[in-house]
């Protein structure tokens, strides 16, 4: 079955992280034109770029700080001036920092989470869905995490923004599901990805001993996930959070 995304625009925040490129990579193997989406890292953009308009579909590329509403609203005017309205909305972008306890955590570190998780999802909804309400369709796909559901000791400020994210997904598949919009979110576990593959570090035997599958998953199977999720296959998903981390967290009903 192949799924088939022709005529679809695709942003993807953090489009040049680990995670990001596969996911553009994927969607525009499946037909959809790219927004790739960049903070400081402009030669990698670039390179992406070339390398999706050679798939024969239309990508640009687009520098914002996504904790900005300005500039993500720059974001929506730069794809209605160039690819015209954008159909998926993929929220992967979010800022890094060190780990450690709550009780030596940076107040900063957990104001960037907020900003980076909350605050861009409600920036990319505040921008793109009214136009998918007028069209009736649309899909939002948020990159959360199995952190959300694991707290262990020195993930307190990620899986604080990551669950202040959650809310708003799931409240946002609420409001907007009336006008044939979804709203899921994918929750990675720790992921292989290129930067693993080019430093022989893709095997982890402590961390896979408690995985049910007993291995640690790929970014080509997160951006499998993004790929269903952005497809009509999922038309009736919706307020999800869908972990793709070989069962290593499993909500319970």
């Amino acid at each position: 079955m192949n799924i088939d995304l022709s005529g679809k625009t695709a942003l993807i925040t953090g489009a040049t992280g680990d995670l990001g490129r596969v996911m553009a990579r994927t969607l525009a193997d499946s037909g959809a034109n790219i927004i790739i989406h960049y903070n400081n890292n402009e030669s990698k953009a670039l390179e992406l770029q070339e390398e999706i308009a050679a798939k024969g579909v239309s990508a640009i590329i687009a520098k914002a700080d996504i904790t900005s509403e300005e500039q993500i609203m720059a974001i929506k005017a730069q794809a209605d001036a160039t690819l015209g309205h954008v159909d998926i909305v993929v929220a992967n972008a979010v800022i890094q920092y060190g780990w450690t306890s709550i009780l030596e955590q940076p107040a900063s570190d957990y104001e960037s989470q907020f900003q980076s998780c909350v605050m861009q999802s409600v920036y990319l909804a505040k921008a793109f869905a009214p136009a998918m309400i007028e069209r009736g369709a649309g899909r939002f796909i948020g990159i959360n995490t199995e952190c959300a559901m694991q707290n262990f000791a020195t993930q307190s400020a990620y899986t604080a923004g990551k669950r202040g994210m959650d809310g708003i997904y799931r409240v946002l598949a609420r409001e907007v599901g009336e006008h044939g919009i979804t709203v899921n979110q994918i929750a990675p576990g720790w992921t292989i990805s290129e930067r693993d593959r080019e430093s022989g570090n893709e095997v982890n035997e402590g961390y896979s001993r408690n995985v049910p599958l007993k291995r640690r998953g790929t970014d080509q199977e997160i951006a499998n996930a993004v790929l269903f999720l952005a497809s009509d296959l999922s038309s009736f998903i919706t307020g999800a959070y869908i972990p793709v981390n070989g069962g290593n967290v499993m909500p319970a009903i």
